[in-house]
């Protein structure tokens, strides 16, 4: 397994794991495939120095990937940062998620980060999990603001300090 940076040639894999998400109404409020075409200002909106978006390799084949997002794109918040974790499905449950969410709280300092937020649907047990393991809490709770498939979804922010 290998953590690097996400090159451009990396979105349309990057997009594919992403709409792979969709359907099981779990981790995107997206309920429609996007496009690499869409995802194209939003990777170079991630800066290696400061938003990186990082993939995971197995064998050379990208079987997962995380980013940081600015936090409300106010200049205030410039130490906090939303993460978002994605995993193929073919790969889930070998740890993938785990490295990508600790390389991020290990090299949160270095990338000017004090603060790592996550926005996980309530039904998200897997997500929630994951996050709680690597010491983040529950912040905050919006009740049924999302609908997917007729159903009203709670959206639960988790937080951690990193320093």
């Amino acid at each position: 397994m290998n953590i690097r940076e996400a090159t451009e040639g990396d979105l349309p894999t990057i997009v594919e794991i992403y709409n792979a998400s969709i359907p099981s109404r779990l981790a995107t409020a997206d309920i429609n495939p996007i496009s690499v075409e869409s995802r194209i200002n939003w990777f170079y909106d991630h800066p290696p120095q400061s938003r990186p978006i990082w993939v995971m390799e197995i064998d050379n084949k990208v079987v997962g990937w995380l980013s940081f997002q600015s936090f409300l794109g106010r200049p205030a918040y410039h130490c906090t940062a939303e993460l978002s974790l994605y995993v193929s499905p073919d790969y889930k449950r070998l740890g993938i998620g785990q490295k990508l969410l600790q390389q991020a709280i290990d090299k949160s300092p270095s990338l000017g980060l004090n603060t790592l937020i996550g926005y996980i649907f309530a039904h998200n047990k897997p997500s929630l999990q994951l996050f709680t393991k690597y010491e983040f809490q529950q912040w905050g709770f919006l009740p049924k603001v999302a609908v997917l498939d007729g159903i009203e979804r709670d959206l639960i922010i988790v937080g951690r300090r990193v320093n």
